[in-house]
């Protein structure tokens, strides 16, 4: 049976412990390594966007990381209640013709029992930045 340590229910220390997983392999921009955090049937809102299943999720990043470049993500602990985390976050990325964007939202994680994530549901809003204004 495929796991993801740490298992739900989730204490604070598991929680930000999930969270910080979560933010280093977005990070390392590796749409397979991250694809094997979701179940084989996890379900995405992002933005309007819907995703489902593995296979779409690595497609989905790989387009993601074609388009936003020198990309950096920080996620920060919102809540937690058994097998549900919540999170707030923001990233940054540079478009190919050079603007910067910051990137910001909540996302609402759902997980089964082997600790794999079956829903993630991200609002988020991009706002265009100076280079000077970055701060990630």
């Amino acid at each position: 049976m495929e796991q993801k340590h740490p298992l739900p229910p989730f204490t604070l220390e598991t929680a930000k412990q999930k969270i910080q997983m979560a933010e280093d392999a977005w990070n390392s921009q590796n749409p397979e390594k991250v694809s094997l955090a979701y179940t084989i049937d996890s379900e995405w809102r992002n933005r309007s966007t819907f995703v489902n299943g593995r296979e779409e999720i690595v497609n989905f990043l790989a387009d993601k990381w074609k388009r936003e470049l020198n990309y950096k993500l920080k996620k920060e602990y919102w809540a937690h209640a058994e097998n549900r985390i919540a999170v707030r976050f923001e990233y940054e990325y540079q478009t190919k013709e050079g603007k910067w964007f910051r990137a910001y939202g909540n996302e609402n994680w759902e997980f089964d029992e082997n600790g794999l994530m079956e829903k993630r549901y991200a609002s988020i809003n991009d706002l265009e930045i100076n280079e000077s204004e970055r701060h990630l």
